[in-house]
C-alpha cells in the first residue's frame, strides 16, 4: 500500500516535454536523494533502470514521439519506499498482451524488454485501466 502523505521526505510532481532526455533532471535528483538516504546501490540502480524504461515507454510507445504531448512524472521518496508514477497522453495498452521477451522465438527482437525489466527491479508495479499510467514502488531492503 502507498504510504500516507506525511511520510514522504521528497517529492517531485511535474510534466516534461515528450523528449527522451527531458526526464533526466528528475531522475538524477531522485537518485541523488536515494544516495543521500544511504539506499543500497543495487536498489538505486534498479530504480534508475526502471524509471528510464518507463519514461522511454511513455515517450516512444505511449505518446509516439509527438512533440505536442507531455509526460507526467510524480516521484516520491520516503525513508523505506520509492514511488514513481509516469503517465503519458497516449491511448494506453494492455500490459497482459506484451509477449514474454525470454521466449526463444523473441530473443532477437529489439524491443519488448522494458515491462519485464520494470517488474524485475521494482517491488510492486501496476497500470491504470487505460494502460497509459504506470505506478512503480521499490521497498527498501532490510539490512
Amino acid at each position: 500500500m502507498p504510504m500516507a502523505e506525511e511520510h514522504w521526505i521528497w517529492r517531485c510532481d511535474c510534466k516534461i516535454a515528450n523528449d527522451p532526455g527531458a526526464g533526466r533532471q528528475v531522475l538524477d535528483e531522485l537518485l541523488e536523494r536515494m544516495n543521500a538516504e544511504h539506499w543500497a546501490q543495487h536498489d538505486v540502480y534498479g530504480v534508475c533502470l526502471a524509471m528510464e524504461e518507463a519514461l522511454v515507454n511513455a515517450i516512444l510507445h505511449g505518446n509516439r514521439l509527438d512533440a505536442d504531448k507531455r509526460v507526467h512524472i510524480d516521484c516520491r521518496l520516503a525513508p523505506e519506499l520509492v514511488r514513481i508514477e509516469i503517465t503519458d497522453e497516449g491511448d494506453g495498452f494492455d500490459p497482459s498482451t506484451i509477449p514474454n521477451p525470454t521466449d526463444p522465438e523473441r530473443l532477437e527482437c529489439p524491443s519488448g524488454r522494458g515491462v519485464m525489466l520494470i517488474k524485475a527491479f521494482m517491488s510492486r508495479v501496476w497500470y491504470n485501466a487505460k494502460g497509459n499510467s504506470v505506478v512503480m514502488e521499490k521497498g527498501r531492503e532490510k539490512a
